[in-house]
């Protein structure tokens, strides 16, 4: 693509959406790997607690950004180089979502053994 050459508007919105889309279906991951023992429900909902809530904000921030998103671009009539870049920026960090939310909700993976040797 030349410098300064425009693209279409729609397929921008279109791509943006299912970054949006995706990172929303990545949140809800951690709640769908919960084992669930036979027994009174309750007390196991209640230690999902954290991850539900952390899913609920995310959830809520990332609609939030979706919801700026589609009114800022419905301002555009076109899409060019420094709007594309931008927009993947910005979707950058709606991708990035994800991961602090596993942090949050105590689902991220066991940290890995250090590597380094201990002083002596």
């Amino acid at each position: 693509m030349r410098r300064g050459a425009e693209v279409g508007l729609e397929r921008l919105t279109f791509f943006s959406d299912g970054v949006f889309a995706i990172a929303i279906t990545l949140l809800v991951l951690p709640l769908t790997d919960a084992e669930i023992e036979p027994g009174p429900v309750g007390p196991q909902l209640l230690e999902l607690l954290p991850r539900m809530l952390t899913f609920l904000l995310s959830f809520a921030v990332i609609g939030r950004y979706w919801t700026i998103h589609h009114r800022l671009f419905a301002r555009f009539d076109r899409a060019d180089a420094r709007l594309m870049t931008l927009n993947l920026g910005y979707l950058f960090g709606i991708a990035f979502l994800p991961f602090p939310t596993s942090l949050l909700g105590g689902t991220a993976p066991a940290p890995r053994p250090s590597c380094s040797t201990p002083r002596t």
